[in-house]
């Protein structure tokens, strides 16, 4: 009985060891994996090259070569997608700084002014066929956006001139850098910039400039914070709807996910001053309709009262869900170099030192206090002596952490450079903006300040002075310039635009390829937060990668624009094909 009962417990005791074995051989055998790829694989990790990856549940199991990924395919289980020899694989780029949301509402519910477009073309074509949109669609507003300031600049539209096409619906044109307007005379006395009886109203209006004429009354055009000021009195709601922002999102995520875009940092969330298209990303999201990772800032205006302002930003976070996310502060601190309201040192040739929309110790307590909280501030500058002031902001103001950033930045004082690096200031900024045909280039250097003729966009001293740069395009800004990711890295390699006929612009500060997709992939990560778990070809991270029809490390360089990615993968999934 005694050695019966020994027998048994010897073999309770195998029976133990055989099945931990067991549990041993199943815990190193790999697991099957959803999806592998093979091919030649930028991961966007420090420029490193890879043969193949493996995705399980939207997410990299395996980076690695070839052999290794082999271990996790299993007949029946696993898609084989061999991209070997047929173009570049890598990671979903991502945009820093756009205005999809405004430039898909234009389609919809307003009207698109072509940038070569002339004021006798706007007036007798454009405007009226907008204002007969507007009638046949029973709009309350006619909105618009494109007109080129060096094409109109000697001549401005007025006021008067846009009444004799509409004087009963208020009209708002947007220029192609969406820092001026045009608006007709309903539309300021409905702003109270005219009086009932047409003369004078409101003459200031705090970081903006009121046109008028010779007798001091408004002629319609408006510049920076005025423009802002004025399209508050649209009648917003109905113009952008739940409903249309809801709409415009499918045609939004497909313009992003064709070109190869899988996250991007919205430019205004609140551009029709409303949520409007913080709930329907929101809702798009949570009904697992969105493919994209969106940051969206809240808007605040210098004539807006800050601490009022800031309780609706901190409100906006309330919209946050999985892939989207409300947790910036986006301002306007001064205009654009080129139209002379960036605010420079040493002045402008006629002396003017551009528009300061904040001062600095207002900017310094507008970022301590959305700092505080949670929400990293998203700063418009463009003149070097504006990004001083916003650097001096943060630095005083800001917590490091919060990654507060600059967008644009037109040339930057040598000492600054090592400030924001230190300071974890972010960057995004246009590696689009470096070209121009030669008649812009001609303009440009008669307007431009003295020391900045043949300084302009930095990018290159970004990376040599370790600042975050991440690339945008500011679609549908400045309509002259691509929003392609692939459009952009080869403006940013030669200095020049493919279609245009113009010679290489701002030369020192040209990228290399592998800079040029750092800054279109791990570093939008960076700017949004998301670099633990997007931005690269990383085990652990969501799987959002593209195949490119060509190899962009290799391809002649003045090729690389005709690069499209043949399909987007979003968490695993493919989400685009051509």
């Amino acid at each position: 009985m005694m050695y019966r009962t020994i027998h048994e417990n010897i073999k309770k005791v195998m029976a133990g060891v055989i099945f931990a074995a067991g549990m041993l051989a199943g815990c190193n055998e790999k697991p099957a994996a959803d999806l592998v790829v093979y091919g030649k694989i930028f991961t966007s990790e420090n420029n490193q090259v890879a043969e193949a990856f493996a995705v399980k549940d939207g997410k990299y199991v395996y980076v690695g070569d070839k052999a290794g990924a082999e271990a996790f395919v299993e007949e029946g289980k696993t898609k084989v997608v061999d991209y070997t020899g047929k173009g570049l694989v890598m990671p979903g780029c991502g945009n820093g700084h756009a205005h999809y949301m405004l430039g898909h509402a234009l389609k919809t519910i307003g009207t698109v002014v072509g940038y070569d477009d002339s004021p006798e073309k706007f007036l007798k074509e454009i405007v009226p066929a907008a204002v007969k949109k507007a009638r046949d669609t029973g709009a309350t507003s006619v909105f618009g956006q494109g007109w080129n300031f060096l094409a109109f600049k000697n001549h401005i539209p007025t006021r008067h001139e846009l009444d004799a096409i509409c004087n009963d619906i208020p009209m708002y044109f947007l220029d192609d850098e969406c820092h001026k307007a045009l608006a007709n005379t309903v539309l300021l006395k409905k702003a109270g910039i005219i009086k009932a009886d047409g003369t004078a109203g409101k003459t200031e209006i705090r970081g903006g400039e009121i046109g008028v004429d010779a007798n001091g009354i408004p002629t319609g055009f408006l510049s920076e914070q005025a423009q802002t000021y004025v399209r508050s009195f649209l009648d917003n709601d109905n113009l952008y709807s739940l409903e249309r922002a809801t709409a415009n999102l499918a045609d939004i995520e497909q313009q992003l996910l064709s070109e190869g875009y899988t996250m991007y940092h919205e430019g205004w969330g609140n551009y029709f001053v409303n949520t409007n298209y913080y709930q329907a990303v929101q809702q798009q999201d949570k009904a697992g309709k969105l493919h994209f990772v969106l940051g969206l800032p809240y808007e605040i205006e210098s004539w807006m009262d800050m601490d009022e302002a800031l309780d609706r930003a901190a409100d906006a976070k309330k919209f946050a869900s999985t892939r989207v996310k409300p947790y910036w502060v986006k301002i306007l601190f001064d205009g654009t170099v080129e139209s002379g309201t960036g605010i420079v040192e040493p002045p402008y040739p006629d002396g003017h030192q551009g528009i300061a929309n904040w001062t600095e110790e207002e900017l310094t307590e507008l970022t301590r206090k959305a700092n505080a909280r949670g929400l990293t501030m998203h700063v418009h500058v463009m003149g070097n002596k504006g990004v001083n002031h916003v650097v001096n902001a943060f630095v005083n103001g800001g917590k490091d952490e919060m990654r507060n950033a600059m967008v644009h930045v037109y040339s930057v004082s040598e000492a600054d450079y090592q400030r924001m690096a230190d300071h974890n200031i972010q960057v995004a900024a246009g590696l689009l903006w470096h070209h121009a045909d030669n008649a812009t280039q001609e303009e440009l250097l008669r307007t431009l300040p003295e020391g900045m003729k043949d300084k302009g966009y930095p990018m290159k001293s970004f990376f040599d002075h370790g600042v975050n740069v991440a690339s945008h395009s500011d679609f549908p800004a400045l309509s002259g310039s691509p929003d392609d990711p692939f459009s952009i890295m080869e403006i940013a390699l030669t200095g020049v635009y493919q279609p245009e006929n113009g010679k290489p612009w701002w030369t020192e500060e040209l990228l290399t390829r592998e800079q040029a997709l750092t800054a279109l992939t791990i570093n939008v990560a960076r700017q949004m937060f998301l670099e633990d778990e997007r931005g690269s070809i990383k085990t652990g991270k969501y799987a959002d990668f593209l195949l490119l029809n060509q190899d962009v490390l290799t391809c002649p360089v003045n090729r690389i624009h005709a690069t499209r990615p043949s399909a987007t993968y979003f968490e695993g999934k493919k989400v685009f094909s051509m």
